[in-house]
């Protein structure tokens, strides 16, 4: 896990790498991902795509493993995600020729 981003901050950065999305409706996507920097909990807000300048305002509202709903996923896990909110549209499938995109945030405060 990361450490805060200031001292004395309860806030954690968290990343998403997405292997595969799919775009429920212009404000709702589902992907499956892999957790590269975390643990990422439940209500995570992501504001980042690496590697892009183009503006998300994404909430993690669902976390699958194995068919059971979860509050957190693990460092390096996978899981089926739901991702709400604004930059749905660019979020993109890992191919064969591409990385992984990667979605950066936080964690909601405990």
């Amino acid at each position: 896990m990361t450490g805060p981003l200031t001292p004395g901050s309860h806030v954690v950065k968290v990343e998403l790498a997405i292997d595969q999305v799919t775009i429920v409706n212009p404000t709702e996507a589902t992907a499956t991902v892999r957790c590269a920097v975390g643990p990422v909990r439940r209500g995570a807000r992501f504001d980042h795509i690496r590697h892009s300048a183009e503006a998300i305002d994404l909430e993690l509202t669902q976390i699958l493993t194995y068919h059971r709903s979860v509050e957190e996923l693990d460092p390096v896990h996978t899981a089926l995600v739901t991702l709400r909110g604004t930059g749905v549209q660019l979020l993109a499938s890992a191919t064969p020729s591409s990385h992984w995109q990667a979605i950066r945030g936080t964690n909601p405060l405990p």
